[in-house]
């Protein structure tokens, strides 16, 4: 039996499965094929890496973990899915950690080479998707915070995703509603009540007149 050749494994991927014949096959000439050990990490949470992975077999986690080391397990990669197009489309640091749960063989592609394969920078096309991206991102963040942080820690870091820097200083220009709050964080709006009271007791946050939020400075980044 015939070994496979780059361009036989390209078509394999459905990520190229709308590629015409010449395009695949620039694809196929540019991949590189590697195996990755049981456990190795593939990406690391806040690296670039500039590469997009495809996987060809084996299997695959994607995790985000806290400062304490605690894990969350986003997704499972398998045959055909792949990882890193987010950094490659909007050039920001991985928002989680793939790391090969058994020997897997991926294709690896280089940023210059992904980028042939995008729409113009300027277009809607391309706009578009680095909206998806900003969305998904945002879901990877929700997901870690619902996971990892106490509803203390959960209202915290919605507070400074909600925030502005205005002058200096890091403003909720609207009037934050503890209900919508509640259904951010995944908590009852008593428990948000509670935890905004204390924390404007604590000098954390002061609401304005207006209904404004500042955000003092030393309030911090929540683990």
């Amino acid at each position: 039996m015939s070994m496979l050749t780059n361009l036989d494994l390209i078509r394999r991927v459905p990520l190229f499965s709308m590629l015409t014949n010449d395009q695949a096959q620039a694809i196929a000439d540019s991949v590189v094929k590697r195996r990755f050990r049981r456990g190795e990490l593939v990406v690391e949470q806040g690296r670039k890496s500039n590469t997009l992975f495809i996987l060809l077999n084996g299997r695959a986690r994607v995790l985000t973990s806290d400062s304490r080391g605690r894990e969350v397990i986003l997704a499972v990669l398998e045959s055909g899915d792949y990882v890193g197009e987010m950094s490659l489309i909007d050039n920001e640091a991985h928002s989680a950690t793939v790391r090969c749960e058994i020997q897997t063989d991926m294709l690896i592609l280089g940023r210059a080479d992904f980028a042939r394969c995008l729409p113009e920078h300027s277009s809607l096309s391309y706009a578009i998707l680095r909206g998806l991206v900003r969305r998904l991102r945002h879901a990877d963040r929700q997901i870690e915070s619902l996971a990892l942080l106490d509803v203390y820690g959960r209202v915290a870091r919605t507070l400074l995703e909600m925030s502005e820097d205005i002058n200096g200083v890091k403003t909720i220009r609207n009037k934050v509603s503890r209900q919508d709050m509640a259904k951010v964080v995944g908590a009852s709006r008593e428990m948000v009540s509670r935890v905004m009271k204390d924390l404007e007791e604590r000098g954390v946050i002061e609401t304005q007149e207006n209904g404004s939020v500042v955000i003092k400075e030393r309030a911090a980044q929540p683990e």
